[in-house]
């Protein structure tokens, strides 16, 4: 059985390990490979790792709709309001992108719908999602009468 170092290219350096470790993981955040960033926070993987465009994990999982993924994240301790370099946030890219399921399980954690620029809730509005605008709405009223902290299923 090999081990991964021998996978490494020879004379591969500690930093172009780390590089392709990287690169790794954020592809499984885009395919949402659940099992690897599963195995990898809890090795010890940073869950709020950022590429060279300030898209965390979690934004990479959230904008290519991957509930399971995002959920994986934030359990791991990723932020859910992470913003990039443009200014957006996971939440953000998954209502531009349509992704309810997401948006459900970045709101169980924490997100801000008026986090961001634009903010979620603009771009909802932008595109007519008044789906999606319901499920800030209702996540604004479920704060305000004292639900759970964000993470925590209510009763």
């Amino acid at each position: 059985m090999s081990d991964e170092r021998d996978m490494a290219p020879a004379g591969e350096s500690d930093q172009e390990r780390l590089t392709r470790l990287a690169n790794l993981l954020f592809q499984a955040a885009r395919q949402g490979d659940v099992g690897l960033l599963r195995e990898a926070t809890e090795g010890g993987a940073p869950p709020d790792l950022t590429n060279q465009n300030g898209d965390s994990l979690v934004m990479l999982a959230a904008y290519h709709g991957h509930a399971e993924a995002v959920e994986v994240l934030l359990r791991a301790g990723a932020f859910a309001d992470q913003i990039n370099d443009r200014g957006q946030t996971p939440l953000s890219g998954a209502t531009f992108k349509g992704y309810a399921d997401v948006v459900e399980t970045l709101l169980r954690f924490g997100a801000d719908p008026a986090a961001g620029s634009p903010p979620p809730v603009s771009v909802a509005v932008l595109f007519g999602r008044e789906d999606l605008l319901a499920l800030f709405e209702a996540r604004q009223r479920s704060r305000s009468e004292g639900d759970p902290r964000p993470g925590e299923p209510a009763g």
